[in-house]
């Protein structure tokens, strides 16, 4: 959530206008502008409350307009192609939202019918991460996986504390490892729960994520566990849980620690288990010990839905474990926030009845095609290199032709999330070095997109990716003209490149060719201009 400063309104308005009477600006401006077309008590002689809590309310539906008139100017969840999270819900899903708005998902006294579903939940997910026979997973709903990391962090603090104690040792600086690449929600554990956070750089040969080479060196008897990510949010690849698995066992061997390992499947743990079910990343793995994600990611849920399990009740604390009778009953809390909506709870369960274990994989596979797709166009054009691997072959062999990459089951390709990640190609870069790639990013937002464009973690930080998350709400005819304006974008990034070269070499500025240039950077297409708009340079005629 970001921190929000208090703004005083009148002296906001007196400090621009220069004058002390803001009432009588306002009264001014009111003798020139139309009243309200709604009809509204705010107009331009009484504005809309911003900063105070007014006097005297409005009506219902007055309120419900201007407050649906402001989200107008809100992006399209549809094209906004850089978040993870699901923006879709079916008309049935969001009824049952609806009619169980006001359920509390803390007030198990009151709400028991929720509380089961709550926990059918939380058994679906247990034998989806494949919880064996001899345990029992627990686990609870949480406000989104950074609330579930938290949980899971401290959760390996507090058995680390308890063996140290046991053993009559110190309990002083904790440290957890994890890779450059981890999502900010770990750091912040890290940071809020005073533990060292050991940050492993990355490298290409370990395709920007973990690289298990260097984990340890960075092992030691006050190392409380390790986050390993099943899905990087900058390129979409999984980390290798066995590999880390292995390496802790021979640690263990070698010095007689037992490190943990809490798995961050934000993304991949609701992907993995449908497109690669027989990739180990889950509690296959003893050294696993939790597991969180994201409803609200690929559970296709809407925002604010996190989960955390543990693998058995004995790998949860008893000391992060509080009872509860003042709302009626008995009740245990063993997460952060207390009061909170149920009715994402409810729109996972319905999702897991209506999709079942078939409909998530074919959405899943659908979106992952589709990511192929994309993958094998912007490398066909020459101009970009894809940084994730989805559309490469998984037995090595050399990319497929367009209907296989479009048909093809996951498993015989490399596994990851629905992410294309892309750069400029080598030889695209060594062409047109003054290409700036950030300036692609800009355009396609002119067009409505939102494709980020940022730099790798440290270590990699000179090379920047754009990056887009293939979700089930894109279509093939929204991928078909996704891929035709990233490819018109960039022929006019180089045809802005070449009006700026022959403005140099002119060594004039001639404003007809920078009229040109400006108008292809801000409407991000190439604008032919007639010679009368331009008779005498006296007048100017851009086009609408």
């Amino acid at each position: 959530m970001v921190l929000s400063e208090h703004v005083n309104a009148d002296k906001l308005l007196s400090n621009l206008t220069g004058k002390g009477d803001e009432h009588a600006i306002r009264a001014l401006i009111a003798s020139h502008t139309l009243r309200d077309p709604y009809s509204s008590k705010y107009n331009s002689q009484e504005p809309i409350p911003k900063f105070r809590i007014p006097e005297e309310g409005c009506e219902e539906k007055q309120a419900y307009q201007l407050i649906k008139d402001d989200l107008d100017l809100d992006g399209k969840p549809n094209l906004n192609l850089a978040s993870f999270v699901n923006t879709y819900i079916s008309d049935r899903a969001e009824k049952l939202a609806v009619e169980n708005l006001t359920k509390n998902l803390a007030d198990a006294d009151e709400y028991p019918a929720l509380m089961t579903v709550h926990a059918r939940c939380v058994s679906i997910l247990g034998h989806l991460w494949n919880n064996t026979d001899h345990e029992k997973a627990i686990g609870t709903a949480t406000t989104g996986s950074s609330e579930a990391i938290h949980l899971g962090g401290l959760a390996m603090k507090k058995r680390w504390q308890e063996k140290r104690r046991a053993a009559g040792k110190s309990t002083e600086k904790p440290n957890i490892l994890m890779a450059a690449n981890a999502q900010v929600a770990l750091e912040k554990f890290a940071r809020y729960f005073d533990v060292e956070d050991r940050i492993i750089p990355v490298r290409e040969a370990s395709k920007h994520c973990l690289d298990l080479s260097k984990i340890k060196e960075n092992l030691d008897e006050n190392t409380i566990g390790i986050f390993v990510i099943m899905g990087s949010t900058y390129t979409g690849h999984y980390e290798d849980v066995q590999g880390v698995a292995k390496i802790l066992d021979e640690y263990e061997k070698e010095t007689g620690h037992s490190i943990d390992i809490h798995v961050d499947g934000a993304s991949g743990a609701m992907v993995a288990p449908f497109l690669y079910p027989d990739l180990e990343w889950d509690f296959r793995v003893p050294r696993v010990k939790s597991i969180n994600t994201s409803g609200h990611k690929f559970g296709l849920t809407t925002a604010g839905l996190g989960w955390i399990l543990w693998r058995d009740a004995k790998y949860l604390p008893k000391e992060l474990i509080f009872e509860l009778h003042y709302l009626g009953g008995k009740e245990e809390s063993y997460t952060l926030n207390f009061s909170r909506p149920g009715f994402p709870v409810l729109h996972q369960y319905y999702n897991f009845l209506h999709l079942g274990f078939d409909g998530y994989k074919q959405l899943h596979a659908s979106s992952m095609a589709n990511a192929r797709l994309l993958s094998v166009f912007l490398e066909a054009t020459g101009h970009y290199t894809c940084v994730s691997e989805i559309h490469l072959p998984a037995n090595g062999s050399k990319p497929k032709d367009v209907k296989h990459v479009a048909t093809a089951d996951p498993l015989q390709y490399m596994a990851g999330l629905p992410v294309v990640a892309f750069r400029f190609s080598d030889s695209f870069r060594k062409a047109h070095p003054e290409v700036p790639q950030a300036a692609v990013s800009t355009l396609l937002r002119v067009k409505g997109y939102i494709i980020p464009n940022y730099e790798l973690p440290p270590s990699e930080q000179k090379t920047e990716i754009l990056r887009v998350v293939v979700r089930q709400s894109m279509s093939i005819d929204l991928l078909d003209r996704l891929m035709e304006d990233i490819s018109a974008i960039t022929n006019v990034l180089l045809e802005a490149v070449e009006d700026v070269k022959k403005l140099r070499a002119e060594g004039d500025h001639d404003p007809q060719l920078i009229h040109k240039y400006v108008l292809t950077l801000v409407t991000g297409k190439p604008v032919e201009e007639r010679e009368e708009d331009w008779e005498g340079h006296s007048t100017f005629r851009a086009a609408c």
